[in-house]
């Protein structure tokens, strides 16, 4: 009877219910029954809108063997779900789904390994399908947690675990597929979906690159190996992930990128850091770099305190991503990247500064040392960044971020740089110069301007050539190599290295074109300012073999580049000056400068005499070179600067045939029909305001004006003291004074000869120079006298008659060659007016007296 009654109920069972019965064997290890899963195919098929129920029912058997662990059935359940899924593709498919995921989601929560490996292949497949219209309910939620903890998976098998790690990747792959194409359901690109999905692909990428910088370089991969390697998995979904995003879900699928690295302290070193943004910046779209720099600079910004070589490590990270930037859009960030750079070399330069100044005991020695060598690096990274970038930008871009970091660097009396160095002191403001510079050096590096006005404005020109009257020999080098990479427009400087005395300059096939007019007006109007920093450069206490040899360079490529016969000209002028100057020794040099400046002289004359082919001016140059190499071989560079050579005792007793005589030079030009008049007047540098912003003396001091205001006070009270100092020579010269009036004579013809032949532009420039120190000092009177003025207000002034306001004047002396004093005294209050015909009457006197 019990027989009959199951008899009777199976025979009532819907159709569909004994068709999903008839697949499974009563032998699992039988397989699936494929004559019935042939008939259930085509019933599904025929009736599509049982397919939720056939779903339903196939779900409801795989939970209860999942429960008692009927893993055979299992198998047969899911193979007969995938068979149906690709079977099918109509709208009815839809709650179909359902019940497959619902499915999926019981093998993932199982914790056998198979039945986890086999649910994710089930979802791999079902992600390929192409589905007609998206479904706006269906939500994946569970499994990107799912696949991501399979991700982390810590099997005790390692086989076990590489293949539960290659399930998660494949359904984060899956989920990336299934939900990514579609714009209305971005639920995936959401913070919490990618601060799982991201994490947990670094994860395995890392782990298998901590294991490859073990055992060495492994071989390329194949297809079989990339399928098997969690790493290569795990990458090649990455790049997809990242290829797949927008320009509104890029900073979500980036932003976990740094949290990992953070996490895991991956940016010391940042061999993965570097890979992993090599990734991203390949693998995004061209015009959505900019994005990712923006990233890497935020988190520098928010990093900025941490340890040096994790900033230095964010550093190089950038440097990549730059790199890799600058072949396509950079987008509007050029400005922000160099800003932001300049930043953090301040902030290390700081933080170097303060650890100098709190060291104390000598295991804070130590300390610092290490901090200082840290801080080194970051400056480094910063310097070799700003270069890259700066390399690869076009022309117009690369010279407004030159004008950027030049209008950065910070001069000594000025206010016109905008980095703040308020907490650095000398120390660190002359440790960021020198950053900067070189930033700058490497920005220049490979610039090739049409004319050189386009290479040195006179806005650029002006604050470059600043800090090369700075007491500081490193930054005057990089000032010079600056210089070069913006003269140098036919690679020619590597041909110039090295000062020597070249044999045969047709032998280094020097590369010139015919000077155009824009580099002639060049010269006219900046030449005399080029001169004038060369030939104080060379006067430098401090110079090493390096500035000798930058200087001769300087002096080279100004004459392959920009020299007509007048610069050429010139260019002789300053070499005499210099000769003469190392001879006379007015600044004290010790005498390995002032031969230094003698073997500069020689190799640039022999230089220029066999660039412009004057046979007569070769030959005297030649004759030189051979008696000093005869008798003085001191003067000449490949003897001066080479170890323990020896040194004259002085110059002043040296034959005559040991210089470059000005006569025989000018003879010789003249005969080739070059205009020597000029060469008679020598070279005397244009007076600027340069030496104060560069805390200097000025050696050409033709304009000194002195004001002292003492308004209680007598004239007999003012002593002036004279520093001079008195030895046997002054006093001997101050006893003979039978040559003075020839001396006198002397100095008018040369003041004469020099107004009738010097060019121009050097004469207005020196005019211009004293009507400007003139104007600065007589500006300082009338702001003294305002301020005096000011200070008396509420007492009844006081009126000084005619007779005694003229003992104003009694006080101003004006000297064209020993420059103005003026020494104004008076014991009552001076009105403005008064002070107006001060002014008046020293205008007056000046335009006298020029």
């Amino acid at each position: 009877m019990p027989t009959r009654v199951c008899c009777c109920c199976s025979a009532l069972r819907p159709r569909y219910k004994r068709l999903v019965d008839n697949i499974f064997p009563e032998d699992p290890k039988d397989g699936l029954v494929k004559a019935d899963m042939e008939k259930l195919t085509f019933y599904a098929v025929s009736a599509p809108e049982k397919l939720d129920r056939i779903g339903s029912y196939l779900a409801e058997r795989l939970s209860r063997d999942v429960v008692r662990h009927r893993s055979g059935y299992v198998l047969i359940a899911m193979e007969a779900l995938d068979q149906l899924l690709m079977a099918c593709h109509s709208q009815s498919i839809k709650p179909f789904v359902e019940s497959f995921l619902h499915m999926v989601a019981k093998l993932l929560e199982s914790g056998e390994p198979k039945l986890q490996v086999l649910g994710t292949n089930s979802f791999v497949k079902f992600a390929n399908i192409e589905e007609d219209t998206p479904s706006y309910h269906r939500r994946y939620d569970f499994f990107v947690s799912r696949f991501s903890a399979m991700c982390h998976s810590c099997d005790s098998d390692p086989e076990t675990r590489t293949e539960i790690r290659i399930a998660g990747i494949r359904g984060i792959q899956g989920v990336v597929r299934k939900t990514v194409n579609d714009e209305l359901r971005a639920t995936i690109w959401e913070p919490q979906h990618m601060d799982k999905i991201v994490p947990s692909l670094l994860f395995n990428m890392q782990k298998i690159e901590e294991v490859d910088s073990r055992i060495g370089p492994p071989p390329s991969p194949s297809a079989a190996d990339k399928e098997e390697n969690p790493a290569m998995l795990a990458e090649n979904c990455f790049r997809e992930l990242l290829g797949r995003a927008t320009f509104g879900n890029m900073n979500n699928a980036v932003r976990p990128v740094f949290a990992h690295l953070d996490h895991h302290r991956l940016w010391d070193p940042n061999e993965f850091a570097v890979h992993c943004f090599k990734v991203i910046m390949y693998s995004i779209q061209a015009q959505y770099s900019h994005h990712v720099i923006q990233e890497i600079l935020g988190h520098l910004d928010a990093r900025k305190k941490d340890s040096p070589r994790v900033r230095a490590g964010i550093i190089q990270v950038l440097l990549e991503a730059v790199a890799i930037a600058a072949k396509g859009s950079i987008g509007p960030t050029v400005l922000e990247v160099f800003n932001t750079l300049l930043k953090h070399l301040r902030l290390s330069v700081e933080f170097e500064a303060h650890d100098l100044q709190g060291e104390s005991i000598s295991s804070a020695n130590l300390n610092t040392n290490s901090k200082d060598s840290d801080e080194k690096i970051v400056q480094n990274a910063i310097i070799q960044t700003i270069g890259f970038f700066g390399s690869n930008l076009p022309d117009y871009q690369r010279s407004e971020i030159m004008m950027f970091i030049m209008g950065k660097v910070p001069v000594f009396g000025t206010s016109t740089h905008t980095l703040d160095i308020s907490q650095l002191g000398d120390l660190g403001t002359r440790r960021i110069q020198i950053m900067l510079l070189r930033s700058l050096l490497m920005v220049t590096s490979g610039y090739k301007a049409k004319t050189i006005v386009t290479a040195l404005p006179g806005s650029f020109l002006d604050p470059l050539l600043s800090p090369s009257l700075m007491e500081d020999y490193e930054l005057r080098q990089l000032v010079l190599e600056v210089m070069h990479n913006l003269m140098d427009r036919h690679d020619n400087r590597a041909k110039l290295r090295g000062i020597r005395i070249i044999p045969d300059v047709a032998d280094l096939k020097i590369k010139r074109e015919k000077i155009c007019r824009q580099d002639t007006s060049f010269m006219k109007k900046n030449g005399q300012q080029l001169y004038r920093h060369i030939y104080l450069g060379c006067k430098e206490e401090d110079n090493v073999q390096k500035n000798y040899e930058l200087l001769y360079t300087s002096l080279a490529l100004i004459t392959i580049e920009l020299a007509n016969e007048e610069v050429v000209i010139d260019l002789i002028r300053l070499a005499i000056a210099l000769q003469d100057s190392a001879i006379i020794n007015e600044d004290n040099l010790s005498m390995f400068h002032r031969c230094g400046i003698m073997a500069l002289v020689a190799a640039y004359l022999n230089f220029v005499s066999q660039m412009i082919a004057v046979p007569a001016f070769c030959q005297h140059v030649s004759k030189v070179i051979e008696i000093r190499t005869m008798e003085a071989p001191y003067f000449l560079p490949e003897h001066i600067f080479r170890d323990k050579c020896m040194l004259p005792k002085s110059l002043e007793k040296h034959d005559k045939n040991l210089y470059f005589l000005t006569n025989k030079i000018a003879e010789s030009l003249g005969g080739s029909g070059y205009s020597v008049e000029r060469l008679s007047v020598p070279y005397v540098p244009q007076v600027t305001d340069e030496d104060r912003l560069s805390r200097r003396k000025s050696i050409v001091d033709t304009v000194s004006i002195q004001v002292d205001i003492l308004p209680n006070s007598n004239p007999s009270d003012d002593v002036v003291s004279n520093t001079e100092e008195i030895t046997f020579e002054a006093l001997k010269k101050a006893i003979d004074t039978s040559g003075m009036e020839e001396q006198e004579k002397e100095k008018r013809r040369l003041v004469i000869e020099k107004f009738q032949k010097a060019p121009f532009e050097e004469i207005a420039a020196q005019c211009e120079s004293k009507a400007n120190f003139l104007h600065d000092r007589l500006a300082q009177i009338l702001e003294l006298t305002i301020r005096n003025e000011a200070h008396d207000r509420g007492r009844e002034k006081l009126q000084v008659p005619p007779k005694e306001r003229t003992s104003a004047y009694s006080y101003i002396d004006f000297s064209v060659e020993t420059g103005l004093c003026i020494m104004w005294h008076s014991k009552g209050a001076v009105d403005r007016n008064c002070a107006s015909e001060i002014f008046f009457y020293i205008a007056v006197s000046f335009i006298f007296s020029t």
